[in-house]
């Protein structure tokens, strides 16, 4: 069976969102046999790359809310994060493009690294003094402490192009999907969680994503065909 989870660095709900989903995942019998795959979603497309500012700022001006009320939901946010185990900063962290971390996501997927690669992103966006945006030899450093050759990430960051195409594309099927927010998690193209649920919702979307799929079909060829077998394999008779 197969996750996809649409998701993007600057969320904190994602940051969360994961968290209870893997505890979920890691209680379920066949969790073994579940390959999730994290897809691209920008909050905030189109941002320029030197567009960076501080969270609290972002959320007064994106949301028209106090300063007082930014930080009480930074401070909210903060106590979710703790019960899942999770640091988070609630001053201090910056907002700017995520693009260049999603076409490094890709790239680290091709790499057999991207679930290593996002623990990272995620731990040093909201945990970590220093800030993720507008510093190529911070996300490079990152993507060598996932297992990546950092040459080959600088050559990736250097060119805007590269993997821009997977993060659009990733981004289209999401608005086909019926996403306008992240986390959304579609399990098998069957069905869709949206949000931060608790682990137990999760559990539930897995058993019964699960427990529908269908039946395999054999297409009976008519005369046996040979194969091999616990007792091993026959050899044809001449």
């Amino acid at each position: 069976m197969r996750v996809e989870i649409w998701s993007d660095i600057a969320c904190p709900w994602c940051y969360v969102g994961k968290a209870r989903f893997e505890k979920a995942l890691a209680s379920f019998p066949h969790r073994e046999q579940v390959e999730v795959v994290h897809r691209s979603f920008e909050l905030d497309p189109g941002r320029a790359k030197d567009d960076i500012q501080p969270v609290i700022t972002m959320l007064t001006k994106k949301y028209g809310m106090s300063e007082t009320q930014a930080e009480a939901g930074e401070d909210h946010l903060g106590t979710q994060a703790a019960a899942e185990g999770l640091p988070y900063r609630t001053r201090g962290r910056d907002h700017g493009s995520t693009f260049d971390m999603h076409r490094l996501l890709h790239f680290a997927r091709e790499q057999g690294r991207q679930a290593e690669l996002l623990d990272l992103l995620y731990r040093a966006n909201f945990a970590e003094e220093r800030s993720v945006f507008g510093d190529d030899e911070r996300l490079v450093g990152l993507a060598g402490a996932a297992g990546l050759d950092t040459g080959a990430v600088r050559k990736v960051l250097a060119d805007p192009q590269a993997y821009a195409d997977e993060v659009r594309a990733d981004e289209r099927e999401a608005a086909e999907l019926g996403a306008n927010g992240v986390p959304f998690f579609v399990l098998d193209r069957k069905y869709g969680v949206s949000g931060a649920q608790p682990a137990e919702v999760f559990t539930r979307a897995l058993t019964q994503a699960w427990g529908e799929r269908p039946p395999l079909k054999l297409i009976d060829g008519g005369a046996g065909a040979e194969a091999c077998g616990p007792d091993g394999c026959a050899v044809p008779q001449r």
